[in-house]
């Protein structure tokens, strides 16, 4: 393997605890806060930050009145940094699993619509194949999903690809969809309707939404748009769906969110669907994975488990 001057340069002066240095500073932004961090005296964490500024060769920080803040280049190795010493923690962890007898270890990141009928039900499968194996699952929006994907804290995202540049970083394979549902607590005063207009609930209602950002908002403001209405006003926004959820049993509001986010709350009458159609759709979701990067045995067999699930929900629907 050819290796570049720069690069071997690199490789005699940096060390790991390089690396740590420059996260634990590039979270704190402060080289004080940086040493107690890492129980340092402050002279010898700054001669460390020249140590590793000399090994690149330009300044990585801007020096502030009240701290220290990365540039753009200390952003680039910043981003290096954490990736590195994740992948050296997940080794250890995976070393240490194996010399225990252990399957090996996964780590898998999802949006909260795919949640309950696709991953959930694939890592029920994949624990009862492998019961040794450790499972970690994160919940979250997809552009966070996204961003631990690039830090190496997940092996794979089922979620939805956020912006065209990720096609150049990652390998994108469409799952399936989500169906919005429009729900009220049980005994709201819609709840016993037939028909409804969705006219009538944009102003005499309030609303619990998703953050604009959301895809699922955008769905909805996009059927607004096309019905010619104006988007509610009295809004609840609120990126957390434990918290929504938790909300729409609590108040009048009405509450738009993935029909399998709630099911379980539909099955047992916590909330009530009101006969209004999203004719919209949201983009697809689907796996996401780093691109060049080789797959572990446990990840293929998990995809496999994901495309299978993928498959039979489409022949259900």
């Amino acid at each position: 393997m050819h290796v570049s001057t720069t690069a071997r340069a690199l490789f005699n002066r940096l060390r790991y605890k390089h690396l740590l240095m420059l996260v634990t500073l590039g979270n704190s932004q402060n080289l004080h806060r940086a040493a107690q961090a890492l129980n340092m005296s402050q002279p010898a964490t700054s001669r460390m930050l020249q140590e590793i500024e000399e090994a690149f060769g330009c300044e990585l920080f801007e020096r502030q009145s009240r701290g220290m803040r990365p540039n753009a280049l200390g952003e680039e190795v910043l981003q290096f940094a954490r990736k590195a010493l994740t992948n050296l923690d997940r080794c250890a962890e995976d070393i240490t699993e194996r010399q225990q007898g252990g399957y090996g270890y996964l780590s898998i990141g999802t949006i909260m619509g795919a949640a309950p009928d696709l991953v959930v039900q694939s890592i029920a499968e994949m624990k009862r194949q492998y019961p040794r194996l450790r499972l970690r699952i994160m919940g979250d929006t997809s552009d966070q999903l996204i961003e631990l994907l690039d830090q190496g804290s997940i092996d794979l995202a089922v979620a939805r690809r956020s912006f065209e540049s990720d096609r150049s970083r990652y390998v994108f394979e469409p799952l399936g969809n989500e169906h919005l549902t429009v729900v009220v607590h049980a005994g709201h005063a819609l709840s016993q309707r037939d028909r409804i207009d969705l006219s009538e609930l944009v102003n005499d209602w309030p609303w619990i939404l998703q953050p604009a950002s959301s895809p699922a908002r955008a769905a909805l403001e996009n059927s607004f748009e096309r019905l010619s209405l104006p988007s509610p006003r009295d809004i609840i926004e609120c990126s957390s769906v434990f918290a929504m959820l938790q909300l729409v049993q609590m108040t009048d509001a009405i509450l738009v969110l993935s029909e399998t986010v709630l099911t379980d709350y539909l099955k047992t009458d916590l909330v009530v669907a009101l006969p209004i159609e999203i004719e919209e759709e949201m983009a697809p979701y689907g796996v996401l994975l780093r691109k060049n990067e080789p797959l572990s045995h446990e990840l293929k067999l998990f995809l496999d488990l994901l495309r299978n699930r993928a498959r039979r929900l489409s022949s259900i629907t």
